[in-house]
């Protein structure tokens, strides 16, 4: 799959649930890019900003769109990496914050 596919279908699913891309689109495409390359060395999608184990049960929680993207959403308006942004940080009714990691620290290695 090409980066612009996965882009139109991502795009398409995720705007239909009010989750939107950021509006950086060279930030996307860079995550997107590397969501395909997760996708090559593991089998899965893997969080670009996190860093997977190759072991797709233990990497559950972060394979994209990853379990912390709707509280994220919710409590900052974007997700850890940014790829994902709720409909009022697009509509610019909330300012862009800092999200700080949501993953639990055991998780992490």
């Amino acid at each position: 799959m090409k980066v612009e596919q996965l882009y139109q279908a991502l795009k398409k699913s995720q705007e239909a649930k009010g989750i939107y891309f950021n509006e950086d689109k060279d930030l996307v495409f860079e995550l997107l890019e590397s969501l395909l390359l997760n996708k090559e060395r593991y089998g899965y999608m893997g969080c670009p900003c996190r860093l997977a184990c190759g072991d797709r049960k233990n990497d559950k929680d972060i394979t994209c769109p990853c379990v912390y993207r709707a509280p994220d959403l919710v409590e900052f308006g974007a997700c850890f990496c940014g790829l994902y942004i709720s409909e009022a940080l697009r509509n610019h009714e909330i300012e862009s914050q800092y999200i700080p990691e949501g993953r639990p620290p055991e998780k992490i290695f």
